[in-house]
C-alpha cells in the first residue's frame, strides 16, 4: 500500500475502462481521486471475449483493442495528472470480476453511470449493479457533476450507530477535498399520519431517539478527526431516498453504508440505496457493512 494512503485509510483506486462516454466520466473522477490520495491508479479493461467460439485470430484483436484502449486512456490520464502513479490491466473473464481482483481487500472501485439520453440516463448498468452488489470493498457510481461543487459538502447518509465505518469514510474524503462533513440521518414517517396522533404515540421520545443517532456519530468522529468540521441533521421525510436525492444537489460526493435487500440469498441492495446509486445529483460511494472496506464500528 501507498505511504499517504496507510495514512488516510483509503486505498488505491481501480475504475474500469471500456470506451463510453460513461467510463470516461469515471476515470476522469478516479484519476482526481487518486491524485487527492496519494495513491495508484489503475485502469482495468474486461477482454470479455468468448475464445471458444472465435478463431484465435479475432480473439488477439480483441485483446490488442483493449490494450490499445488501455494505454491511450493512460496517456490521457497523464497529460492531466502528471505525477500520477497509473498502472492498466487486461482482466479475462467479466468486468466485475477483474475490478474486484484489482481492487483486492482495500481498493476502491470506481465505475461509471451507463446512459446516453431518455430513461435509461436513470439507469444504472449491470457491471455497476453487480459490483455494488456484491462489493467487499467501496465502490463509486460516477453521477452528476465530476467537477466539485462550490462551497460544497461530502455528505454521508447515517441510520444507527452501525453506520460508523461509513461516516469514517465519509469523514477521511471530507478531509482529502478541505471539506467539511454533513452527516444527515432520514426516518420516514407516513404520508397520512396525522400530528396529533403521532405525539400521543411517542412521536417526541422517537424524534429525541433519532436525534441522538446524529449526535453520537458526530461526537465520535470530532474526536478522531479534530480538524474536521463536522455538521450533523436529523429530519423526517415521507420518502427517506427522496430526502438524501435533494440533499445530494449541494454535496460533492455522498457516501452511504450498504444494505443487502431482505429476503434474497444472492447478492443484492436494499430500495434506498438503489433509488440513491440511479437518482443522485452527485458520485455515490457505497461503504459494504461487511468486509474490510467497511471499517470498524468499535
Amino acid at each position: 500500500m501507498d505511504g499517504s494512503t496507510a495514512r488516510t485509510g483509503l486505498g488505491r483506486v481501480v475504475v474500469g475502462v471500456d470506451g463510453s462516454p460513461s467510463a470516461r466520466t469515471a476515470v476522469s473522477w478516479a484519476a482526481a481521486e487518486a491524485d487527492l490520495r496519494g495513491s495508484t491508479l489503475c485502469l482495468v479493461h474486461a477482454a470479455d471475449a468468448p475464445a471458444p467460439f472465435l478463431p484465435p485470430a479475432e480473439t488477439a484483436a480483441i485483446r490488442r483493442a483493449g490494450h490499445d484502449l488501455l494505454a491511450r486512456t493512460a496517456e490521457e490520464v497523464a497529460a492531466r495528472h502528471p505525477h500520477l502513479t497509473v498502472v492498466t490491466e487486461l482482466a479475462d473473464g467479466p468486468a466485475p470480476g477483474g475490478l474486484r481482483r484489482a481492487a483486492a481487500l482495500t481498493g476502491t472501485i470506481v465505475v461509471g453511470h451507463r446512459g446516453v439520453g431518455g430513461f435509461s440516463a436513470l439507469l444504472l448498468g449491470s457491471v455497476g449493479l453487480e459490483v455494488t452488489a456484491a462489493a467487499t470493498t467501496p465502490v463509486v457510481v460516477v453521477r452528476g457533476a465530476v467537477e466539485p461543487a462550490e462551497e460544497g459538502v461530502v455528505l454521508a447518509a447515517v441510520r444507527d450507530e452501525t453506520d460508523m465505518g461509513c461516516a469514517r469514510a465519509a469523514a477521511r474524503e471530507a478531509l482529502l477535498r478541505k471539506m467539511p462533513l454533513q452527516l444527515l440521518h432520514i426516518w420516514g414517517v407516513a404520508r397520512s399520519a396525522d400530528p396529533r396522533v403521532v405525539l400521543r404515540n411517542g412521536g417526541e421520545e422517537k424524534a429525541r431517539d433519532h436525534a441522538r443517532v446524529t449526535a453520537e456519530i458526530s461526537e465520535r468522529l470530532r474526536e478522531e478527526f479534530p480538524e474536521l468540521t463536522v455538521h450533523a441533521e436529523g429530519r423526517k421525510s415521507h420518502s427517506v431516498p427522496g430526502a438524501l436525492i435533494d440533499a445530494s444537489h449541494h454535496a460533492d460526493l455522498l457516501v452511504i453504508g450498504g444494505r443487502r435487500s431482505p429476503g434474497y440469498l444472492g447478492p443484492t441492495i436494499g430500495r434506498i440505496t438503489l433509488s440513491l446509486l440511479q437518482h443522485a445529483h452527485c458520485p455515490v460511494e457505497l461503504i459494504p457493512r461487511r468486509g474490510p472496506g467497511h471499517g470498524s464500528t468499535s
